[in-house]
């Protein structure tokens, strides 16, 4: 028999498939690094009924220099020091209004827990890293206030009920009145130290 000319074809029908199956290879082995973020919920734009006035005692100032530098009340401190500088400022009672309360009750600090405000503010030109780790002092120091109060209503730490609370595998563990009965406790420590961490306008270094 004679042989065909030209010369001979090659299938590509399974080329289709091997790009298909590197394409899955990399999409299941790349790693993409990704910055570490704030879990923050803004709150919703709607004018105030009435003009608030908030005492300057009541707003606990930090400051963030470009450098990293922090200043709290136009005090320069280490960042070791700032979460214990915030809790004293929440924890203060200045009008012994707060029964659960242990501060020095200084008249020029903070009146109580719900008027106290943390304002920070940081330059256009601070370290992402730097910002990053104070805002976790800060809301180390609420946490561990709120720790302090969970353990002794319900002998455990907040950051655990909270956990618990917010775990979509609990709805599945708990029934409807276990589940309300914890987002009670939840609610309630939140209740004694609210987090009022305010971000102020970033400003520029000249």
């Amino acid at each position: 028999m004679a042989r065909r000319g030209g010369a001979p074809e090659v299938s590509a029908g399974s080329m289709a498939d091997i790009a298909f199956l590197l394409l899955i290879f990399f999409l299941v082995t790349t790693t993409i690094e990704t910055d570490a973020g704030l879990d923050r919920m803004l709150p919703p734009i709607e004018p105030p009924d009435v003009d608030v006035i908030i005492k300057e005692k009541n707003i606990f100032q930090v400051n963030i220099n470009k450098n990293g530098q922090l200043l709290a009340d136009d005090n320069l401190i280490d960042l070791k020091d700032l979460r214990d500088k915030a809790k004293e400022f929440l924890d203060n009672n200045g009008d012994a209004s707060c029964t659960y309360c242990k501060g020095k009750k200084n008249p020029e600090s903070s009146d109580n827990p719900s008027k106290a405000i943390i304002s920070l503010k940081s330059d256009r030109e601070t370290k992402y890293s730097t910002y990053i780790t104070v805002q976790n002092e800060l809301v180390g120091a609420y946490n561990e206030l709120r720790n302090r109060e969970a353990n002794r209503l319900y002998n455990m730490d907040f950051v655990q009920l909270e956990a618990d609370y917010l775990n979509p595998e609990t709805k599945d563990k708990l029934d409807e009145d276990a589940l309300e009965e914890l987002k009670a406790k939840v609610k309630r420590i939140q209740e004694l130290f609210p987090q009022k961490l305010s971000e102020a306008e970033t400003s520029s270094s000249n």
